[in-house]
């Protein structure tokens, strides 16, 4: 399952975030948004755990909490709508 995590402090890790949610169960991954200009974090991040009942536990025990200074807002994440950028051509032939 997908978790959203929002209002993260610009000190928050990978590891520090990864960190909070595996004390809720397995996390496959974990990630802090960086801005390409800035090099910053945006302040969210998406971490991703095996079990959705182990997600869902930790959506409901984190949403609020303080990390590094900073109430998390924790939810599912949705999906991205179609119709955003991305996409890709396909090439022509030869003849």
């Amino acid at each position: 399952m997908r978790i959203y995590v929002g209002n993260l402090s610009f000190n928050t890790s990978d590891s520090g975030l990864q960190a909070a949610f595996a004390a809720h169960g397995t996390v496959t991954s974990a990630q802090v948004i960086i801005d390409r200009d800035t090099q910053r974090s945006r302040g969210f991040g998406f971490v991703e755990m095996e079990d959705s009942t182990q997600a869902q536990a930790a959506i409901t025990s984190l949403n609020g909490k303080d990390l590094d200074g900073r109430q998390l807002t924790v939810n599912e994440a949705r999906e991205r709508s179609a119709g955003g950028g991305g996409g890709g051509g396909g090439g022509g032939g030869g003849g």
